[in-house]
Parts: structure tokens; sequence; C-alpha cells
């Protein structure tokens, strides 16, 4: 297992939640760097890594199911780093550490005012004569607690709201401090991380960049690397920073399939040019993929065909490029957790990413995918410490197949003129709302 981009780090163990990601997001927010496991990776293998804490996330199961997903003993055993459990993570502390959860004979979605009635460093910051509003999303409650924890919160439909061990560093609520409808999560967040925990809040994104440049140098040696440029924020951003440490040798393959905006394939050879030192080469492929797309009309047709034909173009390019071993992809990290489901197994895809299965592998390259752990609000915020553009970092996504997945039935010259023109009436008519970001 790989070491982390911090020496101080947090693992997120993933039983499902559709909030996990949120989770990593707050505590990076925080200045501790996270990362996310299934509840089924490695146990072992994640805290010989030393995390100086674990949060286990939310989930979709019941504890009280047969096959519901567990806690890895590993994690419970003596001289474990604290631990905070959210929802899920809470009951499956309870139900696996003696304490009893039972079906709740009303489930609770939504809005909730929770109250504290023990003191704990987690609530240190809320009054103990006021409560204080979270956001549930369970169907069962903690009935009876394992020996050792006690309650420290409670709501009308969840005495326990909230559970400590002390002694053995463990925490668990029932609520979600992670989103927005918990106004008062990132102070509890915070208490878990600084307090019990111990982190020093010291990660920060200038860092990780700093350390790409220097890993990608030391990596590629002398050889040339490979980068395939949308013009979108991932590969825009990725052409930048990889540009610091490869310089000419990193070759930005940008193809022009014709069924891009107006001005867009000038649009973006201008950006690159102007903030970055990488080599740029243009395929120029519009008869290619117009070719590939006549009589067409069935949508998951086109992008099928849109995507070999754009392999075929991207091979030819790169064959032309002396010494390429690499290949720079903008992967980010929904990217690779989307690619695994918390539970592992048989059914583990839940899709395969289009960065994350990569192009073909008989291309021969090695990869290089220097936002493989961070997520996009992190990207922009690199690509605006690079000096890119607001036009670029701010960049709304527009799908790889282009025009063309907007246009029902056959892709046309005549029709992508059509739409073309429209697309460029809309945008300048909302772009000084664009601008100030308010769209």
């Amino acid at each position: 297992m790989p070491s982390s981009p911090s020496s101080e780090w947090v693992a997120i163990v993933d039983f499902g939640s559709q909030y996990t990601q949120l989770i990593a997001r707050r505590t990076r927010e925080l200045g501790v760097y996270s990362e996310v496991h299934p509840c089924t990776a490695d146990a072992e293998g994640i805290l010989a890594r030393s995390p100086v804490g674990l949060i286990l996330s939310g989930g979709p199961r019941s504890v009280l199911e047969p096959d519901a997903p567990r806690i890895a003993p590993a994690y419970l055993r003596e001289g474990h780093p604290p631990i905070l459990g959210i929802c899920y993570g809470l009951q499956a502390l309870c139900h696996q550490m003696g304490g009893r959860v039972e079906k709740s004979s009303r489930r609770e979605y939504g809005h909730a005012e929770v109250r504290t009635t023990a003191r704990t460093s987690l609530f240190r910051d809320f009054p103990s004569d006021e409560p204080f509003p979270v956001w549930m999303s369970h169907g069962d409650r903690v009935a009876a607690l394992p020996q050792g924890f006690g309650t420290v919160a409670g709501s009308k439909d969840s005495p326990c709201a909230a559970v400590a061990d002390e002694h053995r560093r463990i925490w668990g609520v029932q609520f979600h401090p992670e989103v927005a409808h918990t106004p008062g999560g990132a102070k509890i967040l915070r208490r878990f991380l600084f307090d019990a925990c111990g982190a020093k809040g010291t990660w920060r994104l200038s860092d990780f960049a700093e350390r790409v440049v220097r890993e990608t140098r030391e990596r590629t040696g002398d050889a040339s690397v490979v980068l395939g440029l949308s013009g979108g924020v991932d590969s825009t951003v990725a052409a930048a920073l990889l540009s610091r440490a490869l310089g000419h040798r990193l070759h930005a393959i940008f193809v022009d399939n014709g069924l891009l905006r107006e001005g867009e394939a000038e649009e973006v050879a201008d950006i690159v040019r102007r903030h970055t030192d990488v080599t740029l080469h243009v395929a120029s492929a519009s008869a290619r993929f117009l070719a590939a797309l006549k009589g067409v009309t069935d949508p998951e047709e086109k992008r099928r065909r849109i995507g070999g034909v754009f392999i075929d173009v991207f091979r030819d390019e790169s064959r032309h490029i002396s010494g390429a071993r690499f290949l720079a992809q903008g992967t980010l990290y929904p990217d690779v957790i989307e690619s695994v489901s918390a539970f592992g197994g048989p059914t583990a895809t839940i899709k395969t990413h289009h960065n994350v299965g990569g192009l073909p592998k008989e291309l021969g390259f090695e990869l290089v995918e220097p936002f493989r752990m961070l997520f996009k609000d992190e990207v922009r915020a690199i690509g605006a410490q690079l000096g890119l553009p607001d036009e670029v970092v701010w960049r709304q996504p527009f799908p790889g197949p282009g025009l063309a997945v907007r246009i029902l039935g056959e892709v046309t010259p005549h029709r992508l003129r059509i739409l073309r023109e429209a697309d460029a009436i809309v945008r300048k008519e909302i772009a000084p709302e664009a601008k100030s970001l308010s769209l």
C-alpha cells in the first residue's frame, strides 16, 4: 500500500454512505489529509501506515442483516488510533463491541435537534443547555451500549444520538457532522481531529503540488510524457502543473474532433501556450469522426464510436513522439472511489470511469496521475495557485463526445453548425453572470 502525501493522515473506512467523500473533503478543509478505503480493505496495511485517527462512515445497510459489513477486528484491538463512528459506523461499533442495536419504531431522516447529556471533548463547543440542529438518516437505533460507553447526546427519537468511551478513545454519532445540514458539524470534526487525534492540521495543497512536481521529475527521468488534453479543468491544470516538472518533455495531445463549441480548439491552444511550457500537438480529425458517425442515431453508439476514433487518433499522434514512456491523465479521487464499491467482491465495480479504465494497455505507457488523490475543488484551487485564468479554473464540464450528444438523430455538418451557433449565442448572453461565478 503506497505512502500518504502527508505524514499526518486520517483513514476513512467506507461502509457505502453517499456522504463518505464529504467526510474526506471536510477533514482536508481542516488541514488534515485523509483517504477513503473500503471496509473490506486490508486493515493491517492501513494501520501499518500509522493514521492518526479512523473515521467509520455511514452506510445503507443494517447491522442486523446476517451479511452486513463489519468493522475489521484489527481496527478495534488494543492500541488502535482514536475512532469516530458516524451513523452506520456508530451502530457497527456498538453491535460488535457487545451493545444492542434494534429496528427503530420510527425512521429518522432529515432535520433533528440534539441536546448534550454528558460532558465530552467532541461537544466542547456546544452549550449543554441548548439543543443544536443535525441531519439524521437511519432506520436502526442503539438500544444498549457496550461496556465502558456512555451516552453524551440524545434527540427525541434517538436517545443514543452520540456515545463515547473516552478511555478507549472511541466516539460515535448517529447524525452526519460532514453535511451542511449539520451547521456545527465542522466543530465536531475539528475536536476529533485536533483534540482526540492530536493532529496539527499542517496539510496544504501547495505542499502537495510541490511533491507532485518533485516525484514526477524523479520518476520520469529523461523520458517524454504524453498528456491527453481535453481543455477541461482537470487536464488543463494537470498540463500546467506537470509542465513545471517536465517543460517541453510534456507532450499534450489535443484532438479536435469537429464536435467542439465555437472557437474552442483555438481557445484551448491559446491558453496552453500562454500558461505552460508543454509541447502542444493539435490533431485535426473532424473528417474521421464525422465519417464514423455517418448514419448513426443511437446515443450510446455515438459515444462508442467517438471513443473508438479518439483512441485511434491518440495512438497515431503518440507514435510520433520520441522517447514517450508515460501517459498523464487527469484522474480524480472520486473517479477512483466510485470505481470500487464499499463491499468489494464480485460486484465491486460500480462503473469503470473513463480515466480509471484508461486508454488501451497495448499503447504501452506507464500512468502518471497527479490528481488521483484529489477532489475537483482541490484541483481548481491548484489551478488558481498556478495562475490559470478563471475561465479555465471555473470552466463548466463539457462531455467528451461534445456537441454530438446534444443532437437528436444523425450528426451532420449542417446540424453541428446550427447547434454551434445557438450554443455560442447562449454562452455570450450568460457570460457576464458566469464571470461573476453566480452561475
